[in-house]
């Protein structure tokens, strides 16, 4: 808990140096095995997540996803399905590019960006899952037809919800 300030410093930060949506790709991946979901824990603002992070300049969004979910859990994944593009708007503006995706080889742990990974089923998630990662989890798991395109807004209430997930979270000992 008493690390919880500087890791709100950071992610304000990160937020707030935003810049145009354009120029943050991120891409996220809803990776699926009997039946579970996959979800990583943040490690600066502590809650849960689709595993992913930033595509390099110019790198295929396909490529950056394996790359990055092998850094975070260590599994090894396909991407099989595009599941859509989430154009969020306001406070840490990004584009996210969301990805089925089926493990194919590795060993699941943690990481420095992600100290805990664990797998979930979509009826019982935590509630200390970030909501802008509700939709694309619903999407893909829901019926299709896909991609989809969504446009979303992260205000104060987005801000909120993040920093009350966060406490929650380090309150039940994850921080």
């Amino acid at each position: 808990m008493l690390r919880a300030p500087l890791d709100w410093l950071e992610v304000a930060g990160w937020g707030m140096r935003g810049g145009a949506p354009e120029g943050r790709c991120l891409v996220q991946g809803v990776v699926m095995s009997e039946a579970r979901v996959l979800l990583a824990l943040r490690r600066e603002l502590r809650g849960w997540e689709l595993p992913g992070g930033r595509a390099e300049p110019g790198e295929d969004a396909a490529v950056a996803l394996v790359r990055e979910i092998r850094e975070e859990t260590g599994l090894v994944v396909e991407p099989i399905e595009r599941v859509g593009e989430y154009r969020r708007r306001g406070f840490a503006s990004h584009t996210a590019q969301v990805f089925r995706c089926r493990p194919t080889g590795g060993t699941l742990r943690a990481s420095d960006d992600t100290p805990a990974v664990a797998w979930f089923r979509p009826d019982t998630l935590p509630d200390t899952l970030f909501p802008w990662f509700r939709g694309p989890l619903l999407d893909a798991l829901g019926p299709g037809p896909r991609p989809f395109e969504r446009e979303e807004r992260l205000g104060l209430a987005a801000i909120a919800s993040g920093l009350r997930i966060d406490l929650a979270t380090r309150w039940r000992g994850h921080g």
